[in-house]
């Protein structure tokens, strides 16, 4: 009699055997969010970008400083040479470092800071539509409230450390003759200028480079994977030239509030914006609204492809270690 041996011949190997909730297959990754980074990995590239971005162009920063500074003294006209000129006889060339270590500290923190709220909320306001300008725009806006926040109180020191015969001997007794000086609410003095300006500055700063970002690679798409560097640093260059002209003024009543009262600049009875602005045409005419575009220009324009060059490509390299398939 015939009898059925196929239960001796089935393999225990091919039943389905239910895991525990917690195991993960060792060839099973879990992927990451947006972009294929973690929202850690945007902070670390946002903090080495910024701080890149800033150590590279901070003499330039500190010529565009000592411009828009208003002192009460009968103003004449001060030139990038004039300004240039002024450092080194004050300081020599360690004049233009004057303050840098500010911008250390508060950088990093800051464009982590700057960078990561940025990408989230990209990825929220887009809705999948990548080259929705309107959500880049607000993006940044998020972006600059949260990391000025953040940057302010450093960006104080630094600047009344840049200002020509400064007199504070660095950034620790500067921050303590601050506090018992002026108090708290001096490293906050020019916090809702900074962000009246930065607002605008960032979304216009934002959209153009996405935009440009985005045309640029399609003049040759074959070669964009080929030409990703230049790709990002010619639109960030252009998006930071953009922004940078157009809010200049308030980046000068922005140096005006963070500088008064030192090296003879001017003291306000408030920090309106309205009124700093009205005391500068008053007493430069409305072309002191535009004192130090043209360094605020040099610094922005490769400022900004130092930035995005240094940001895309810290975020390649998480990519590619998040990447499976990288790892050997």
């Amino acid at each position: 009699m015939a009898t059925d041996l196929s239960p001796n011949f089935q393999k225990s190997d091919l039943y389905t055997v239910p895991h525990p909730a917690d195991y993960h297959h060792p060839d099973l990754v879990v992927a990451p969010p947006h972009d294929g980074l973690h929202f850690w990995q945007f902070m670390v590239a946002g903090s080495i970008a910024g701080m890149t971005e800033h150590m590279a162009m901070f003499p330039v920063d500190t010529v565009k400083t000592q411009m828009q500074a208003l002192t009460s003294c009968p103003l004449k006209s001060v030139s990038v040479v004039d300004a240039l000129k002024s450092i080194m006889k004050a300081d020599g060339v360690g004049g233009f470092y004057r303050g840098i270590g500010a911008m250390a500290l508060g950088a990093g923190p800051a464009h982590a800071v700057y960078f990561s709220v940025y990408e989230v909320c990209k990825k929220a306001f887009s809705r999948e539509n990548s080259n929705n300008s309107l959500a880049h725009a607000g993006s940044g806006v998020c972006a600059t409230v949260a990391s000025d926040a953040v940057l302010t109180p450093m960006d104080v020191v630094k600047q009344r450390l840049q200002l020509s015969e400064s007199p504070y001997k660095g950034v620790g007794d500067c921050v303590k003759r601050v506090l018992r000086e002026e108090g708290v609410k001096a490293f906050y003095a020019s916090y809702r200028t900074t962000v009246v300006m930065n607002a605008p500055f960032t979304a216009v700063h934002f959209a153009t480079y996405e935009a440009a970002k985005r045309g640029l690679s399609e003049l040759s798409p074959e070669h964009s994977s080929d030409e990703r560097l230049v790709v990002h640093a010619t639109a960030g260059a252009a998006a930071g030239a953009l922004a940078a002209v157009v809010t200049t003024p308030l980046d000068v009543v922005k140096t005006q509030l963070q500088c008064q009262g030192v090296c003879g600049c001017d003291r306000f009875a408030s920090s309106s914006i309205s009124d700093v602005l009205r005391t500068i045409v008053k007493k430069d005419g409305y072309s002191g609204l535009m004192r130090g575009w043209f360094p605020r220009m040099l610094f922005h324009a490769p400022a900004a492809a130092i930035c995005w060059s240094t940001y895309e490509a810290a975020k390649e390299f998480f990519q590619d270690s998040n990447n499976p398939q990288n790892i050997t």
